[in-house]
């Protein structure tokens, strides 16, 4: 597939803002081309039952497409969240926790919520590249008020798609492309080692071979990411 101003193995336009409303707890505006998602981080003095007593914290993730955000309007979910919502709350949520050290912030329920301002593909691994940011900071300013001891992340982690395009593989999915990909991924990692995988063929079988390439080139899109997730935390922490 002939790609307009990018070639197959090229992100789009990447731009991480922290601190995206002016307020300290690591707000994050991620970008990608069309496709924006805020993160933000909080914290709660309590963890779910099955972890009182047991001395070690939670992380969740919460996850919402705003009305406006695609076109037609996306209707609100206000009384019972899709499959979808739910699959990609989970999706987040599973992705960071494969980072922190859940022990090292005691019974606390660390709560990142992403929502997305516009839609164009990407935007569960938008999620999680904005989120890890937000956490980082986060974190990083709970320390420094000496609210936690230690730096709970073990790690970077990001995300990206990739996919089958008559019969070409891509890089960082559009809607158009992901709509027409006859096999997609999602992979959430570090470029070396991978938190989560999530692959599917949409028409057909696909071989062990493709499936070893869209993950090199999904591998060699989440160390660029990481790059520029680091850039803006050097910047944000200065």
């Amino acid at each position: 597939m002939q790609r307009k101003n990018r070639k197959p193995f090229e992100l789009r336009p990447v731009v991480i803002q922290p601190d995206f409303q002016g307020v300290p707890s690591g707000i994050t505006l991620a970008t990608f081309g069309e496709t924006k998602v805020l993160a933000s981080v909080s914290m709660e003095e309590k963890v779910p039952p099955h972890l009182k007593g047991t001395g070690t914290g939670w992380l969740t993730a919460e996850y919402s497409i705003l009305p406006y955000a695609t076109q037609p309007r996306n209707r609100r979910e206000r009384v019972k969240l899709s499959g979808r919502t739910q699959e990609i709350q989970r999706f987040v949520g599973r992705s960071l926790r494969c980072v922190i050290d859940l022990a090292s912030i005691g019974e606390k329920t660390v709560l990142v919520d992403c929502d997305v301002m516009q839609a164009d593909g990407g935007t569960r691994t938008a999620s999680v590249t904005g989120a890890y940011v937000a956490l980082h900071l986060f974190f990083k300013r709970m320390q420094r008020e000496r609210k936690i001891f230690g730096f709970p992340l073990t790690g970077a982690v990001a995300a990206v798609s990739c996919g089958v395009v008559e019969g070409e593989i891509l890089l960082d999915l559009d809607y158009n492309e992901d709509f027409m990909a006859s096999c997609d991924m999602n992979v959430v990692g570090n470029g070396e080692s991978f938190a989560e995988i999530q692959s599917s063929g949409e028409e057909k079988l696909f071989e062990k071979e493709k499936f070893i390439k869209m993950l090199d080139v999904a591998g060699a899109g989440i160390k660029e990411l990481i790059e520029i997730q680091n850039k803006a935390i050097n910047k944000a922490l200065k």
